[in-house]
């Protein structure tokens, strides 16, 4: 169940302002303290955003707000892999996953706008299935947690710790920014998290089946997601 909140939402602008709080206080400090910092500012409305790639960021978060809601967009198009993973996590790590689903199932996506709409418009399957229901979900939150890492691509070289979430309206905290892969490996490792069984080189980023390719060595590792289409983001984390 998710918890029930007692204390009122803080406003936009005193969200925005613990915001700023928190990027000059934890913005170079540890994965743990940026969490640390997360628990006790926002005693209660945590939630974490998981792909289901690996079970790190819901474990770590774990550790610090046992319980925590962990939002798992389930689009309908997962691989089987993904979604083996996603009850993993569950089964595994003191959380609870939350399945945020988009307001159309695929079905009813394709009989209004025609079948595999990922293929002809990306950015409106992406914005339906993903940042929509993400945005509704978010709703009485006031902060989110998510997994973005400067080293996966360019585009996110220079993500903050903490910054705020203008679409959303809340914080929004990347406490493994600072990781490599390599990091997130080894905490997998030594406390034998949940990892999605797709995870590796040839295929380093997972998205959904349809928009996800294997990657060549040396590769960009987001380069498999919506390969051949100048598009390397599904508008979340923008």
């Amino acid at each position: 169940m998710t918890a029930v909140a007692t204390r009122t939402r803080r406003t936009p602008d005193q969200l925005r302002a613990l915001a700023e709080e928190g990027e000059r206080l934890v913005g170079d400090g540890t994965a743990d303290e940026i969490v640390a910092w997360v628990a006790e500012t926002f005693p209660e409305r945590i939630a974490v955003a998981s792909s289901m790639e690996t079970g790190v960021l819901c474990h770590l978060v774990s550790q610090h707000v046992p319980g925590v809601d962990v939002l798992f967009l389930d689009t309908g198009y997962h691989f089987a892999e993904t979604l083996e993973a996603r009850a993993d996590v569950e089964d595994r790590i003191d959380v609870n996953v939350v399945d945020v689903r988009a307001r159309m199932s695929v079905a009813e996506q394709d009989a209004a706008y025609g079948p595999r709409l990922h293929d002809r418009d990306p950015e409106a399957c992406c914005r339906m299935r993903k940042v929509e229901p993400l945005r509704e979900a978010l709703t009485g939150y006031e902060v989110w947690m998510s997994g973005v890492r400067r080293d996966e691509s360019p585009d996110r070289a220079d993500t903050p710790a903490v910054t705020f979430d203008e679409t959303n309206g809340i914080v929004k905290v990347n406490p493994l920014v600072s990781w490599s892969q390599d990091t997130m490996t080894g905490y997998g490792l030594r406390h034998r998290v949940p990892t999605n069984l797709l995870l590796s080189p040839m295929y380093p980023s997972i998205g959904c089946e349809p928009c996800t390719s294997p990657v060549a060595p040396g590769d960009d590792p987001r380069s498999g997601r919506w390969a051949g289409r100048g598009k390397t983001e599904c508008g979340i984390h923008r």
